[in-house]
């Protein structure tokens, strides 16, 4: 997996990166904190419902960030064949700018899937045998959101797997793999991660409406438009704000202090209401991210003091 050398029309130039920090900026770190959060928060939402396994929590975050890391990957290296990624404003992609080849990125793809599987079948062995059915799910959205004949990513249903799979199954599966049963609590608390978390998703395809819809990438922000796509990032933080709070009526009134994030909201809300556009709106990633991690450490700590 190494960056192929650059030709006499390539877009490279002697500052862009190379080795381990070429392929860790394609990982696109900034949306890592999505994966991590809801399975801090749902390993929480397990305290005091029994003995914490702490091996299953370590194995439920390796494998929601590799699951993250292989749909990255693989949406780079898919949308980089279908050339949708030839114009693109943001964080680096490594087939579309040349910087990679097609074949290396589609490997690491699916080697970050088979650290997720083997994680995820961890757990299914020491826990139920649904959970293979799940993870065998989760990967399969995670490639066709923009790989394969019909990308589901190209039809507006992006938002959908995410709030399910990074949101729902991240969360109250990792409250489940502690004590293999789900409860209101995890699923209100996956409600907020994955409001969260689709916001990440809202803000990264509001900036790429223009060249998406130049590439007949049907996403749900090219078929919002931008102002309702603007109002609908907003929506989704006051939703993620508003679950957080009624996790508290499940018996862990501490739950509140997500609440306290309410401050890390401000800037990336105001800057996507402003009117940003383009390169503009890629500082509101980071800040969603920040959001989402803020969000998720206090509805975890909320939980733990009970």
């Amino acid at each position: 997996m190494s960056a192929r050398p650059a030709g006499p029309s390539d877009p490279v130039t002697p500052s862009a990166p190379s080795g381990a920090r070429l392929w860790a900026l394609g990982a696109r770190p900034r949306t890592l904190p999505a994966s991590l959060a809801p399975v801090v928060v749902g390993t929480a939402a397990a305290v005091g419902d029994g003995r914490l396994v702490w091996w299953r929590a370590v194995a439920a975050g390796v494998v929601s960030l590799a699951l993250q890391i292989g749909t990255n990957y693989a949406n780079d290296y898919s949308d980089g064949v279908r050339g949708t990624d030839a114009v693109r404003v943001g964080p680096i992609r490594l087939v579309g700018s040349g910087l990679a080849r097609p074949a290396s990125v589609k490997r690491a793809a699916i080697a970050a899937f088979a650290v997720s599987a083997v994680a995820g079948a961890t757990l299914a062995l020491a826990t139920s045998p649904w959970l293979f059915a799940v993870g065998a799910a989760a990967i399969a959205a995670g490639w066709f959101y923009t790989g394969g004949p019909r990308p589901y990513g190209y039809l507006g249903l992006g938002e959908l797997f995410v709030f399910v799979f990074f949101g729902l199954v991240a969360t109250a599966g990792s409250t489940f793999v502690q004590h293999q049963h789900v409860t209101l609590r995890s699923l209100l608390a996956g409600t907020t991660m994955g409001c969260l978390s689709c916001s990440l998703l809202v803000v990264n395809n509001l900036r790429d409406i223009p060249t998406d819809t130049a590439s007949g990438k049907r996403t749900l922000a090219v078929r919002l438009g931008d102002a309702r796509t603007r109002r609908f990032y907003l929506a989704l933080v006051v939703a993620g704000f508003a679950s957080a709070a009624a996790s508290a009526l499940t018996h862990r009134p501490w739950a509140l202090l997500a609440l306290l994030a309410v401050p890390v909201a401000m800037t990336p809300v105001r800057t996507v209401l402003g009117g940003a556009r383009g390169p503009a709106l890629i500082p509101v990633l980071g800040g969603t991210g920040r959001l989402t991690l803020a969000v998720g450490l206090g509805l975890a700590v909320g939980f733990a003091l009970g």
